[in-house]
């Protein structure tokens, strides 16, 4: 009994979007990711560096230098006035480095209010961290998002309350360039508020623009966006209302540009507008080649890559590595950044060995500048590993996964969204090398990774699990492969609602599982479900999903015996193919296989064999002579026309799939070997015995040869003694 094919089903998804480095938003050079993650942290950045340990006070040896004691820092809270001894302590601290802990400054605090303060804003940033697992890291690189770095002059020739805002707030730049973030916002909140305490006479407006600056920076090195654009709107606000001038300004608008594209909820398109504005301004400011001019066409080639506008990004990528290599050095981490970018470029553009290219150069560069074990060499070489994989070259491509796998642990850690980027490559790499229990375990430890670090039902731990779906399926084992699509639906359900597209399909899987375990009733409820969405969400039949969801109902509805359903079901699916592909495209040849095999079932030959031809020309448009659709169609005509009794034409059809067979898969090949028993049963009707035992005796060395246990089926009967009767022939015949 012919079977209607399934092949219509949409393929299990796979991983194949490259991750981006640096054009995507949040990793590597320039940090951005193509599709949107959770944030992300590295090992060497924004480490929360609070050391507690009691420090002794001792009396310096004659001679030794002197370090800042914090612990007797004094801040008067009523007054804008530092003593002398808290000056000196806060401007050594900026000299020398942190030596005490924020929680030691705080005890070494003498007055109770601004005791209380410090001690709350320590509270806020620790539970802020708790509840942060992982944070953006935007420290290497320039996006112009760092605008004021100088510190404020503190002397006797400014007054009280500017010398206690400039010491915090220097306090805070020094905190800043360690990488301490959160210290260095406390730091700056403290400058603030002393600065809302004084006088308008004593307010400065510039120190007041250059506290909200680096405020919004501190917030977007921690990942606390909406705070970074609440505080980068404000200093804009000051530029605007003050008139500072349109250099100012531009920095403004570069920053809030770099925040929305990193949120991902605003369009490139409209990003780009403000990049481009802020270009113009500091070209006309700065001339043609300046750093500032350079760092915006860097983040303009961003969102052209985001747009796939990749000859266009190449184009700004291209001037503004001219620019840092003139101004920076060849050596400069951002002409390696920039360099990254243009690789990734030449990626998505598939001219691989140019992108191969920039990556090694980016790896030359960085292993100088940046540690042997940085996250952004793990991203690098998995991006190396994604070119030797698209080769085809799987043995490299492990290589370098394996590689960025190794660094990326002792970079990352165990629980981070990277590492489960990595480890789906891997898994992906050794499906296709059909080692299915590798690929497996590699999904697994994925997917474990991502459901530690990633929100619940984020898309990357979807695809992994219907990865971990497609693997069970290709087994044969439908009942894990239907658990893991219940789990998927659950997940969508929750994320995306129970009308989503996204749970009709994972119902559709669901279906498709209990079909394949002959649970027709189940599966045949499960897709009418999702047919329910699909057409509530177009509005209409005229869409391939429906066209698919109706074909596949056709399948269930054929193994219920339901030939009249099953054959209305799959007429609406021809239709729609037809009307949105056109006659002759590969799915409208699928629908007419099982609309003829439905035929064949209820005894309609004539039907069947007409709907055949059809599907066996469209095929050939579309396959060529020799793919196996083309093969089993021709033994299907061979097998209605056998059974018709018109035996002529059904071994012209079997002769013809053998010749073509032969020349796919060689003449020992057990589908030769099953086409030549087909033949041989026509010889036997025919009584032509020596054709017939020809046939016979090579079908039979084939299967002996490739050992799967096949027997011949003469005339619909096995006979299991035949080769005891007629051993096989000698190798010459």
């Amino acid at each position: 009994m012919a079977t209607p094919s399934s092949t219509t089903q949409k393929q299990t998804e796979k991983r194949t979007m490259k991750r981006q480095l640096c054009n995507s938003s949040n990793d590597g050079p320039d940090e951005r990711r193509k599709r949107s993650r959770s944030s992300s942290s590295a090992a060497d950045e924004d480490r929360h560096e609070t050391m507690n340990g009691e420090h002794a006070t001792t009396t310096p040896d004659e001679g030794e230098e002197q370090k800042p004691d914090l612990q007797s820092v004094s801040l008067n809270g009523s007054s804008l006035e530092v003593s002398p001894k808290t000056e000196r302590a806060l401007i050594a601290f900026c000299k020398e480095g942190a030596l005490l802990g924020e929680d030691e400054l705080a005890q070494g605090i003498d007055n109770n209010s601004t005791t209380t303060t410090i001690s709350r804003v320590l509270q806020q940033d620790k539970s802020d961290q708790d509840s942060r697992q992982y944070i953006h890291q935007q420290g290497e690189y320039d996006e112009g998002m760092r605008v004021f770095t100088a510190a404020l002059p503190v002397d006797n020739q400014v007054n009280q309350s500017t010398k206690s805002i400039s010491l915090f707030y220097n306090v805070g730049l020094s905190h800043f360039s360690r990488g301490q973030h959160m210290q260095a916002r406390r730091w700056f909140e403290l400058a603030l508020e002393r600065m809302d305490k004084a006088t308008n006479d004593e307010k400065d407006t510039m120190t007041l623009l250059y506290l909200h600056h680096n405020l919004g920076n501190c917030n977007y090195h921690l990942g606390q966006n909406e705070k970074a654009m609440a505080e980068y709107r404000q200093a804009l606000e000051i530029v605007r209302y003050h008139n500072l001038g349109t250099n100012h300004e531009a920095a403004c608008l570069n920053c809030i540009a770099v925040l929305l594209f990193h949120g991902g909820l605003t369009k490139p398109g409209q990003v780009l507008g403000l990049f481009e504005h802020t270009l113009a301004v500091y070209r006309s400011i700065k001339g043609d080649k300046s750093r500032e001019v350079a760092t915006i066409l860097n983040n303009i080639g961003r969102i052209y890559y985001l747009e796939s506008k990749y000859k266009e990004a190449l184009e700004v990528y291209a001037e503004a590595l001219e620019i840092r290599k003139e101004l920076l050095g060849q050596d400069s981490i951002d002409v390696a950044a920039t360099i990254c970018n243009t690789g990734q470029t030449y990626h998505q553009l598939g001219e691989l060995d140019k992108a191969m290219e920039c990556y090694q150069n980016f790896l030359s560069l960085a292993s100088n500048l940046l540690t042997s074990k940085h996250r952004d060499i793990a991203i690098i070489y998995k991006c190396m590993g994604e070119i030797y994989h698209e080769k085809k070259d799987l043995e490299h491509a492990r290589g370098m996964y394996e590689k960025a796998l190794t660094i990326g642990k002792t970079a990352l850690g165990s629980h981070h969204p990277e590492l489960a980027s990595t480890l789906n490559k891997l898994g992906n790499l050794y499906f296709e090398m059909g080692d299915l229990d590798t690929a497996l375990r590699y999904y697994n430890e994925g997917l474990k990774v991502e459901q530690q670090s990633l929100e619940k039902g984020h898309p990357h731990t979807i695809i992994t699990l219907m990865n971990v779906a497609q693997i069970h399926r290709q087994r044969g084992n439908f009942a894990s492969a239907l658990s893991t699509y219940v789990q998927v639906h659950s997940l969508q359900v929750e994320s995306c609602g129970p009308n989503s597209l996204e749970a009709a399909n994972a119902m559709s899987n669901i279906a498709l599982m209990e079909y394949q375990m002959e649970s027709f009733d189940s599966s045949f409820e499960s897709f009418q479900e999702a047919l329910r969405i699909q057409r509530d969400s177009y509005g209409s039949d005229d869409h391939l999903e429906i066209a698919a969801t109706l074909n596949l109902i056709g399948l269930v509805l054929f193994g219920k015996k339901v030939y009249e359903l099953a054959k209305g079901c799959f007429r609406d699916s021809l239709r729609i193919r037809q009307k949105l592909l056109g006659v002759d495209h590969r799915e409208v040849g699928i629908v007419w296989y099982n609309i003829a095999s439905t035929y064949l079932e209820t005894g309609d030959d004539d039907q069947a064999i007409k709907y055949y031809k059809e599907t066996l020309r469209v095929e050939r448009l579309n396959l060529g002579g020799k793919h196996q659709d083309v093969l089993l169609t021709l033994q299907h005509l061979g097998l209605v026309h056998q059974q018709r009794g018109e035996l002529e034409q059904a071994r012209n059809y079997f002769g013809e799939a053998l010749k073509l067979s032969r020349e796919k898969y060689g003449k020992t090949h057990s589908v030769v070997g099953s086409l030549l028993n087909l033949i041989g049963n026509i010889y036997l009707q025919e009584s032509n015995v020596p054709k017939m035992m020809e046939c016979y005796t090579e079908a039979s060395r084939i299967y002996r040869d490739w050992g799967h246990n096949q027997t011949l089926v003469i005339a619909g009967y096995n006979f299991y003694g035949l080769r005891k009767l007629h051993p096989p022939c000698a190798e010459a015949a």
